[in-house]
Formats: C-alpha cells, sequence, structure tokens
C-alpha cells in the first residue's frame, strides 16, 4: 500500500513545484510521477510519466493528484484514466476537489467537475471565435506582423534572375515565402526558376 503522486504542467515555463509542495505537506508520498511540458490534451496513456505511474501502481496503493484537471483535460480521458487506475485497486485522491475519485460519491463528484470544465473550455474557445470574428470585421489584422519584404524579395529575384531556390537561400526563407511573395507582386512563377 504506497502513496503515489502524479504531477503535471502543460509548458516549458511551468513548473511542478507547486503542485508537489501542496501534496507534500499533507501526504508522504513515496514514488512521484511527473509530466512536463505535456498538454493535458494528450491522452493520459501517452503521455511518458502517466504511462510509467499505470506500469508501476499496483492494488490497494492510492494515487494523490492536486486537482482532476492533471489527469486530463476532457470528460472522456479523465474517467477512461480514473477507471483503468481502479480497475487496477488504485484509489484515486484529488486535493482540490477534496475526494476520493474511486468511491461513487467521488465518481459522481468526477463527472459532474469534469463537465464543467469541460464546458468552461468550449466557452473559452467561443468567445475567442468571437473576438476573432469581430476583429476581421472592423479590419484589424490578426497573427504576427509579416517579417518578409515581399517587394524586395521580388524585386531582389527579378534583378538578378535568380531561381526560387537561390531566392530562399539569399533572405533565409522557404521556398514557399518566396512563391508567395513573388505572386504578391504578379509575377508569374514557373517551378524552378
Amino acid at each position: 500500500m504506497t502513496v503515489l503522486a502524479y504531477v503535471r504542467v502543460s509548458t516549458e515555463d511551468q513548473s511542478t513545484e507547486a503542485q508537489r509542495h501542496s501534496i507534500a505537506q499533507t501526504h508522504n508520498v513515496e514514488h512521484w510521477f511527473d509530466d512536463e511540458a505535456t498538454s493535458g490534451a494528450t491522452k493520459a496513456a501517452q503521455r511518458s510519466g502517466f504511462a510509467a505511474l499505470l506500469k508501476f501502481a499496483r492494488k490497494g496503493d492510492t494515487l494523490i493528484v492536486s486537482a482532476i484537471d492533471r489527469l486530463g483535460r476532457d470528460t472522456i480521458d479523465v474517467l477512461e484514466t480514473v477507471e483503468a487506475l481502479t480497475a487496477k485497486g488504485v484509489a484515486v485522491v484529488s486535493m482540490r476537489e477534496g475526494f476520493d475519485l474511486s468511491s461513487p460519491i467521488g465518481k459522481a463528484m468526477l463527472t459532474m467537475l469534469a463537465a464543467v470544465a469541460e464546458l468552461e473550455r468550449s466557452n473559452i474557445k467561443a468567445r475567442q471565435m468571437a473576438g476573432i470574428a469581430r476583429a476581421r470585421a472592423t479590419g484589424q489584422k490578426l497573427g504576427a506582423p509579416k517579417k518578409i519584404d515581399d517587394a524586395a524579395v521580388s524585386a531582389w529575384r527579378k534583378a538578378q534572375e535568380a531561381t526560387i531556390q537561390q531566392t530562399a537561400h539569399q533572405f533565409g526563407i522557404s521556398i514557399a515565402a518566396v512563391k508567395r511573395a513573388c505572386a504578391s507582386k504578379s509575377l508569374h512563377i514557373v517551378e524552378g526558376q
């Protein structure tokens, strides 16, 4: 009967230290498993740290997570993950939500919380798309500023009578970028010239 802990962060600039500290304050963890710079959208079984945890866990073990969203991002993945652990006889305790996910009440709460989290992500995506549509409607340019001077690329290529490949090498850009730059100046580009 071992106490295990799983911590996960989504990006390189995040650290698992806060999760580790929070768990260590109340639990005597014998084995830690982690996934750093790993999105919750990646299925739990496909994350190296979680796969190692699943392989290591035995009947009677208890897994501690700081929150259910550390297990996965969508309802189906979280539920499948908890079911896989429960099938091995592993109890799952979520500190933020404050319950044992392997109990009947814990499973009901897990389903509701995961569904609410998924709904919120859908709402965020809908607000994001509405913001993009509004920006386009007002004529705002979206995306990063253009770094390639199409006119300069096109003019250099024409003046040098250079091929697309030579032009790409000269400017340190892709062949596709050269084609776009030259096409924007209404030049006829023949592949390989």
